[in-house]
């Protein structure tokens, strides 16, 4: 908890959102309940917005997460970010008993949690019968104000149609630049298909991230605990240089995991020579 709170305090001021994972088990690895952990770190650091990356839908009913999440909007007077997924960790549902359903329900289940959170946000009494979830008669007061954004994260066809019906914004977990051009094509095509223009989609992009001194020989950087799929690596030089394609292809927002943890070497990098440059 102390190393956490180094980092926060390293990147208080130039970094603007706190984000954390929904997991509740993943191999060995110790891992925090994800909304608790998320909870105690907006309330010690209150000029941060903060969300998810991403909470899988089936954890929580949807009418209880409507209500924890206007609560936490209503606590931290707008600072909440709703980031949502369907799931797809099978080891953590078989182990804690959660069901574990085809791919194609829980993108249903997802889509009726969405439908289900917007009702309890905007109607005095929420009613709605639907095939997986419902809810009659349900109040959420009080109301959450402004409404979350919510960002789903996902990338199959079926997924990126339910994301231009459904979400604020769109968020990426751990792609290289080539897969997500193409990614950026596929999403364009499911907002055409669905009457939405794509520059109303706000794009963002999740992913480890180790930042070196400038000179450092990279054949000599330990990469044996990073297991983040496709992390950025490299100088401060090298990190901007590859945050660039994915800015120009839209994204707006990067949560970047600290792959030096509990080091905070990679942050004071981001703070002191990435980010001025890449805002100047």
């Amino acid at each position: 908890l102390k190393r956490i709170r180094e980092g926060l305090d390293i990147v208080t001021g130039h970094f603007n959102s706190i984000w954390y994972v929904d997991h509740v088990q993943f191999h060995d690895a110790p891992v925090l309940e994800g909304w608790t952990a998320l909870t105690y770190m907006a309330a010690c650091y209150p000029s941060f917005q903060f969300g998810n990356v991403v909470l899988a839908q089936s954890f929580r009913n949807p009418a209880l997460l409507a209500k924890m999440a206007a609560t936490a909007q209503y606590m931290s007077e707008g600072r909440f970010i709703l980031g949502i997924g369907t799931g797809w960790h099978q080891e953590e549902y078989d182990a804690y008993g959660f069901p574990y359903p085809t791919p194609g329900v829980r993108v249903e289940q997802l889509e009726e949690t969405l439908t289900i959170l917007k009702a309890l946000w905007t109607q005095p009494r929420a009613t709605v019968e639907g095939k997986h979830y419902r809810v009659i008669n349900a109040a959420c007061e009080p109301k959450p104000d402004p409404l979350p954004r919510i960002m789903v994260g996902g990338e199959q066809p079926r997924m990126l149609r339910l994301i231009a019906r459904h979400a604020d914004e769109w968020n990426i977990s751990q792609e290289d630049i080539a897969h997500y051009r193409d990614l950026v094509k596929e999403s364009e095509k499911a907002c055409a298909a669905v009457g939405r223009d794509p520059a109303t989609l706000r794009r963002s992009w999740f992913g480890g991230c180790l930042c070196v001194p400038e000179g450092t020989d990279m054949s000599s950087v330990d990469m044996s605990p990073i297991h983040s799929p496709n992390p950025l690596i490299g100088t401060p030089k090298q990190i901007r240089e590859k945050l660039k394609p994915f800015i120009d292809l839209g994204v707006v927002s990067f949560q970047l995991k600290n792959e030096g943890f509990p080091d905070t070497t990679s942050l004071r990098l981001l703070v002191e020579e990435v980010l001025p440059r890449m805002n100047a």
